[in-house]
């Protein structure tokens, strides 16, 4: 099978605004149930920390089979209908399970009120794949060389930060109070935003494929498994992979921690808007340094520096209390510059492993890509549970809406190492998965 020479074509402004404005909703779904349903959970409805993060994980376990499914669904549509755009317009419902997901009745409570959550998360999580798989293949799609598709990924990951600030920093002031109705608005107003900025991405899919060029899937169907075994095959892209879900794990397990962070160890819930936004918008400003980073030492060494600032990063905060809020939002800044790196270049690395796999003859890029979304999802998923398993083990206790608890000595050691310690020693591991990846000696540049 010969594969044409990519044309040296370069994405329009226009263009790529309006496809990355879809990853200001995408910042919407990832951030606030990851950085809110855990707390809400134990600090308003009574659920006890181990069912919370049960509740967090379980759902998360389907979209480990879903995502790829739907990505080799989206190659079928793709080879049959020339574009993916078919499937976008599901994840437009997300709005839906948004809401209701924050709504959760009076009367329920504990755990009835964790299944709640649980049933509208799974269906969230459904409707996010949909849009999600098929725009996050789109760069893959496009007939586009090695840093152009840094670039595309460099303009998404703006979006997506301004996104993940706007949600971090609104949503906890949204629900400070703590009570049901305050949350129910919250989602209401958020889900606003989420309808109109995927109806936008949308159409700037359809905008930058019509102006780059849509490389078009394999001629011949696969079934699933077929699909999910050359993905799983491909050695660079499994480092990769396993790399990913050990970052994101940590990245999800940070956001579920913030709010307990902010409350146990400052004594103030109203820093955790402080820390988000210390966080998050380093990314606005420190994307296009790691897109010339990128240039220079290439993704890969990008990536693991990234990793290993991460690692310094949160084992600094160890120290709690002791550094005082100014520095520890000095140390949260500087932890967010680390997370725009590891989004840019893991992100931008996937279509580099779809353009090496097609030179081998095989073009498969959604299924690419539905295994790489799986991995972002489970990484959702585990962070929290991984939090809130630390939090059991110490002996933290839920309570509901206007009661307060006194943690033991044990809880406030355990919601501080599980903020800390524990995040370190999975972005070590991280890096050992990522130090295999050999995509970059490879690449087409």
């Amino acid at each position: 099978m010969s594969v044409a020479t990519e044309a040296p074509v370069r994405a329009k402004l226009g263009h790529l605004a309006s496809y990355s404005s879809g990853s200001l909703g995408m910042g919407v779904w990832v951030t606030v149930p990851g950085l809110l349903l855990l707390y809400f959970m134990t600090h308003t409805l009574g659920v006890s920390p181990l069912i919370a993060g049960l509740t967090l994980l379980l759902p998360k376990v389907i979209d480990a089979v879903v995502h790829p499914f739907l990505g080799s669904l989206s190659d079928r549509q793709a080879r049959r209908i020339g574009h993916r755009r078919r499937m976008l317009w599901w994840g437009v419902g997300l709005a839906v399970a948004m809401t209701a997901m924050f709504s959760v009745p009076s009367a329920l409570e504990g755990w009835t009120a964790a299944l709640w959550i649980g049933a509208w998360y799974i269906v969230g999580n459904l409707l996010f794949a949909c849009f999600q798989v098929p725009y996050l293949t789109t760069p893959s799609d496009l007939k586009i060389g090695y840093h152009e598709r840094t670039r595309v990924f460099m303009f998404r990951m703006v979006f997506l930060t301004v996104g993940l600030l706007g949600a971090g920093v609104a949503a906890p002031a949204l629900v400070k109070s703590g009570e049901r109705g305050d949350y129910a608005q919250m989602a209401l107003l958020l889900s606003a935003v989420m309808i109109a900025t995927g109806v936008i991405g949308i159409l700037g899919v359809r905008r930058l494929t019509e102006h780059a060029g849509f490389r078009e899937p394999d001629a011949h169907d696969h079934s699933f498994w077929s699909d999910l075994k050359v993905a799983w095959l491909d050695r660079d892209f499994r480092a990769l992979v396993l790399s990913y879900l050990f970052t994101g794990t940590v990245t999800h397990l940070f956001l579920a921690a913030v709010p307990f962070y902010t409350q146990y160890v400052f004594g103030n819930t109203g820093l955790t808007s402080l820390f988000m936004g210390a966080f998050l918008a380093p990314a606005i400003f420190a994307s296009p340094l790691w897109l010339k980073v990128s240039k220079r030492i290439g993704k890969q060494r990008g990536l693991l520096l990234s990793q290993l600032i991460f690692i310094g990063g949160s084992l600094v905060l160890i120290a709690g209390g002791m550094l005082g809020v100014a520095i520890t939002a000095v140390v949260v800044v500087v932890l967010g510059i680390s997370f725009a790196g590891l989004q840019l270049f893991a992100f931008s690395m996937v279509p580099d492993a779809v353009a090496a796999a097609e030179r081998r003859g095989s073009s498969r890029a959604g299924a690419y890509t539905g295994v790489w979304t799986a991995t972002e999802a489970t990484g959702t998923a585990i962070g929290p549970y991984v939090y809130s398993a630390v939090l059991a083990i110490g002996g933290f206790v839920s309570t509901t809406a206007g009661q307060e608890v006194v943690q033991a000595d044990s809880a406030h050691t355990a919601l501080v190492i599980g903020f800390t310690l524990v995040p370190a020693v999975l972005m070590a591991v991280a890096m050992v998965f990522q130090s295999r990846c050999r995509l970059d000696s490879a690449a087409d540049r």
